[in-house]
């Protein structure tokens, strides 16, 4: 027993080294023979569990608890709960922890990431709120990391009122959560100046360390890039944030969800354009563990986007089957239905597209308004016009809005239904009468329902209405009340002023005023006489058709046939017919030898002294085809070189 004892007592102490050392697989070793002497030791299994854990085997180290679970009690709370966490069992994580006898501060830790996992921001903004007050340690600054990420995810995915706690941007994690926030909060510009300032932290912080590559740097700070390229695509900068997509994707990172992240991104950005690239991208979203690292709004917009894809790419069957099961996944959620009315419409079934939308809107009646006016959309397009305005006249949350009103009187007015545009009019005056009294909108309303009735002849229902902007403008403030100290004169003479009104003249001694009586004798215009054509003669009788155009004259007897005119533009360019006789060879008394002359050049060259040119010629253009111009070289910077 000495000599068993003294045994384990070595093992304890090789237990004890390898644990300094880090070197888990060894003392795993050890640990092993002492459970073997001893298969019930506490301390033995406290310690396996903590190496199979810093080893990553978190299965192994829960099959462990739950085999000794008797023994062990509720010695390793924290490492089941911490094992559970890992292997994504996250609410059997929680529940380990609600039920621990003592909450301690590591396990208040972990329950803090549990609950971010969980998506219940508020009560982990509490639990990290809580731990930064009592807690004095070097992990400070990891605790105000974790609740800035909080705060961000509450900005971006419940768009909660936010107060300032007051965190620090020290860091260049702390400074890429602030500007998360400020994306949920829609303060692009300020975002992405944040970013910028992390990513300069970032470099500074890391180039610090002599074992950091410049490989590590840009795939630590993909992260940064990608977030900095969904700031330029929401403010529709896409070629910009294409191109830092790509950058991101070219790294490979080792995130799965930064990954699938990026690249539903740029299948956004890909539209129904550049599907080959978008089908590519596609395969990056169902990596493995993606469903882990995401949120839920996340991985419901990628799902939403491949039903999409589907779609443009014409996989008909794979796009109905992907938005049936988001249907099912999210029932009150109106995307997928219009996903698949989508679909439909591409197969001309507009009918049972109208059908679908019906039957989700009678089902969710607190979603149907974007529903509808898919609906009213539809039935235009089948040309059913009244069935389209009984559908928005339906929408309860827009029936009343000036854009609804025009829309509907638009619609009716196109019917000849001068009666229900009319019912329109009257039902929005009386909601704003009821509601917004003598504003802006009801008074826009009145006008615009006695101009439509003063057009289409109902005068005495536009009396009532003019009566009632009458009425109305009685209880407008007088014009006393609305007078304002202004000088007149100082406005004018502004800057800006569109009319200046013109200052009178001063008076001279050659302009003074003439004395009473003293008239002013104006001078008569002569009037000029007509001039008379120059053959005309005064005996004779003019023509009494001479208003009448030549052809409708009664002695018109038409052109004379037969004769050919002179044949102009005939020929070389620029010659005439009588140019071309003269330069015939055959009409001239002596017509020039044939062949040269002795002595003479050759008789296909021309003549040195010639001033004949020869015709432009043009190179024939295709039919339809558009001419370019050559490019032109541009100077370079420098000293005028090219």
């Amino acid at each position: 027993m000495a000599s068993g004892g003294a045994s384990v007592a070595s093992l304890w102490t090789e237990v004890n080294r390898c644990g300094q050392n880090g070197d888990y697989t060894r003392a795993l070793k050890a640990l092993t023979k002492i459970l073997h002497e001893n298969r019930d030791d506490v301390t033995a299994l406290h310690c396996k569990i903590v190496c199979l854990v810093q080893n990553g085997s978190f299965k192994e180290a829960l099959n462990v608890m739950n085999t000794h679970s008797k023994v062990l009690g509720s010695e390793v709370v924290f490492e089941k709960a911490y094992c559970e966490y890992r292997l994504n069992r996250v609410e059997s994580a929680l529940k380990t922890i609600e039920g621990a006898p003592e909450q301690t501060d590591k396990l208040k830790e972990l329950y803090g990431q549990v609950l971010y996992r969980l998506e219940r921001y508020d009560e982990c903004k509490s639990v990290y709120t809580d731990l930064i007050r009592n807690s004095q340690d070097e992990y400070e600054e990891e605790r105000k990391t974790n609740l800035a990420a909080v705060v961000a995810a509450m900005s971006q995915w419940e768009k909660a009122p936010l107060d300032d706690l007051g965190l620090p941007e020290s860091t260049y994690e702390l400074c890429y959560n602030a500007a998360c926030t400020l994306i949920g909060q829609g303060q692009l510009t300020e975002a992405l100046n944040k970013l910028r300032q992390a990513e300069e932290l970032c470099r500074v912080s890391l180039a610090d360390d002599s074992d950091v590559t410049e490989e590590d740097i840009e795939s630590e700070l993909a992260v940064i890039h990608s977030q900095m390229a969904y700031v330029m695509q929401l403010q529709g900068r896409t070629d910009e944030a294409l191109q830092l997509y790509n950058q991101v994707i070219k790294l490979k990172p080792s995130d799965v969800g930064l990954l699938a992240v990026t690249a539903n991104n740029i299948i956004t950005i890909n539209k129904d354009q550049n599907v080959f690239d978008s089908k590519k991208k596609v395969k990056l979203t169902n990596a493995e563990g993606v469903e882990y690292k995401l949120a839920k709004k996340q991985l419901q917009a990628i799902d939403f986007n491949k039903a999409l894809l589907a779609m443009y790419t014409n996989q008909a069957d794979q796009c109905r089957k992907l938005s049936s099961s988001l249907q099912s996944q999210n029932p009150g959620h109106p995307r997928p239905v219009l996903i698949q009315v989508a679909q439909l419409c591409r197969e001309k079934q507009h009918s049972r597209a109208i059908e679908l939308l019906q039957q989700f809107s009678d089902q969710h009646p607190e979603s149907a308004s974007g529903i509808k006016l898919t609906m009213a959309q539809l039935y235009l397009v089948q040309g059913h016009v009244t069935k389209a305005c009984d559908v928005l006249r339906s929408i309860e949350e827009f029936k009343h809005k000036s854009g609804m009103v025009s829309a509907l009187v638009t619609m009716y007015s196109h019917e000849e239904d001068i009666d229900g545009a009319i019912d329109v009019f009257k039902q929005a005056i009386e909601h704003y009468q009821s509601e917004q009294p003598g504003s802006a909108a009801h008074l826009a309303l009145v006008r615009e329902a006695a101009n439509f009735k003063l057009k289409y002849g109902r005068k005495k229902e536009a009396i009532s209405d003019l009566e009632q902007l009458w009425n109305l403008s009685k209880h407008l403030p007088s014009a006393d009340t609305m007078s304002f100290n202004v000088d007149v004169d100082e406005l004018e003479n502004s800057h800006g002023a569109t009319y200046v009104r013109k200052k009178a003249a001063k008076v001279t001694g050659e302009n003074l005023p003439k004395e009473q009586g003293q008239g002013e004798i104006k001078k008569k215009k002569k009037k000029k006489k007509g001039k008379l054509p120059k053959n005309y003669d005064p005996k004779a009788t003019p023509d009494p058709e001479r208003w009448l155009p030549m052809r409708e004259r009664t002695y018109y007897r038409g052109k004379k046939k037969g004769k050919k005119k002179e044949q102009i533009g005939k020929g070389t360019q620029g010659a005439t017919a009588g140019a071309s006789a003269e330069l015939d060879a055959s009409k001239t008394a002596s017509s020039p030898p044939t062949s040269p002359r002795p002595g003479s050049a050759s008789g296909s060259s021309a003549a040195p002294g010639s001033n004949v040119v020869p015709p432009r010629q043009q190179k024939p253009t295709a039919s339809g085809a558009t001419r370019k111009k050559a490019p032109q070289k541009k100077k370079k910077g420098g000293k005028g070189g090219w």
